[in-house]
């Protein structure tokens, strides 16, 4: 089983839109059982809140439910857990090495980087774009995903 965590600074628009994403993959791909897909923040600032309703919608326009998730905050627990922990930009890999520490494991990545244009992903709290982000997310869960089929032969 592989183990994938998105993570952004409120575990509420991009990290979410990408664990659904990734689920709605897997799913479609028939092989939802190995792997376990979640999604975490890096601050404490939207800790219990629900997905942001313009990610929400954006989700279901594509088919993709949301529903029940509430944002959390990422764990020393979690890096021992996931395989992947992946951010969304820059900005979240210097909070994950500032609350983490050294990783030593090499889990964490930026998501873009499993595409051929590394980059942030767009962030839509401060550009309102909500359709660059579903790109962005999309894009790069496709990547990740062939990347772990390959190493796993799936």
């Amino acid at each position: 089983m592989k183990r994938i965590l998105f993570v952004c600074h409120g575990n509420i628009c991009r990290s979410p839109m990408a664990e659904f994403v990734m689920k709605k993959m897997v799913a479609d791909a028939g092989i939802a059982d190995q792997f376990e897909i979640a999604s975490a923040a890096t601050s404490t600032e939207e800790i219990g809140n629900p997905v942001y309703p313009p990610a929400r919608r954006i989700l279901a326009e594509h088919g993709i439910s949301c529903d029940g998730k509430t944002a959390r905050q990422i764990t020393h627990r979690d890096y021992e857990h996931y395989d992947y922990i992946v951010a969304m930009d820059a900005n979240n890999l210097r909070n994950l090495s500032r609350m983490l520490g050294e990783d030593k494991q090499h889990k964490i990545s930026l998501l873009l980087n499993y595409t051929d244009h590394p980059r942030d992903v767009a962030d839509p709290w401060y550009t309102g774009n909500f359709d660059a982000t579903w790109k962005d997310v999309n894009d790069g869960c496709w990547g990740l995903l062939e990347k772990i089929r390959k190493n796993l032969k799936i």
